[in-house]
């Protein structure tokens, strides 16, 4: 499609080279090439002697005289002449027909190729658009794939479905576990929390104890002390005596 659009672009070139006049520069062409023609490579131009060809006769018409005879004469040969200016006229038109055909010709062909080249861009819409569907299912089929992979990848329902039972009873364990060991663990702070109460209390007694023993330990050299006051006063009155 596109080689052939290059081959029109080329013929539009080469017409609208050809027609590069405008009508009245075309007017004036032809009209040039009628006063100037020639029939043969020398003598004066057609137009010219069909004039000389007309005045001629017309000037022996108006003389008085019996000049039929030569009258007769101009009249064939300006009818020759006439005749032999025609034909390039003729032919002329003929051409001009030619390029009219032509044209009208050219013209159907360009509204023949616009029509195609609108098809052409609906053709090419239509095919952006099932392009476009074409990717979208195509990504839609490797996704689909993908996920096939990946689910033959693991393993079958009844395995899977074993293995769920398993770490079910796992998390069963694990939970039976848990509350044993926060059981034991409450068990432990409470005997922790005896254990100091305990040991509190033998520190409360051992300081009791230690108080009570101080006391007695003072208590009995107080004792010691006035018995040997004692004593030493017996000795004195003993020796006195």
């Amino acid at each position: 499609m596109s080689v052939r659009g290059r081959k029109v672009s080329t013929r539009g070139e080469a017409v609208a080279a050809s027609y590069a006049f405008g009508p009245l520069e075309d007017d004036v062409i032809i009209k040039h090439r009628l006063l100037t023609r020639t029939t043969t490579t020398r003598g004066e131009p057609p137009l010219k002697k069909l004039q000389k060809k007309f005045t001629s006769f017309v000037l022996e018409i108006e003389k008085d005289g019996s000049n039929h005879d030569d009258c007769e004469k101009l009249s064939r040969a300006f009818l020759q002449e006439l005749s032999t200016f025609e034909i390039p006229l003729l032919k002329s038109k003929a051409v001009v027909d030619a390029n009219i055909r032509e044209k009208e010709s050219f013209h159907e062909f360009k509204d023949e190729i616009n029509r195609q080249i609108l098809l052409a861009q609906d053709d090419i819409e239509d095919l952006k658009k099932q392009l476009e569907e074409s990717k979208i299912e195509r990504q839609h089929k490797e996704e689909c794939e993908a996920i096939r992979k990946l689910v033959a990848a693991q393993p079958p329902r009844s395995v899977t479905q074993k293995t769920i039972v398993e770490l079910e009873k796992e998390i069963a364990a694990l939970d039976a576990e848990n509350t044993a060991s926060s059981r034991m663990l409450e068990l432990r702070k409470k005997q922790f929390a005896l254990l100091l109460h305990v040991v509190d209390e033998l520190q409360n007694t051992i300081e009791d104890e230690q108080k009570s023993l101080m006391e007695e330990m003072r208590i009995t050299a107080e004792e010691n002390k006035i018995g040997v006051d004692d004593a030493s006063g017996g000795l004195e009155a003993m020796a006195v005596d």
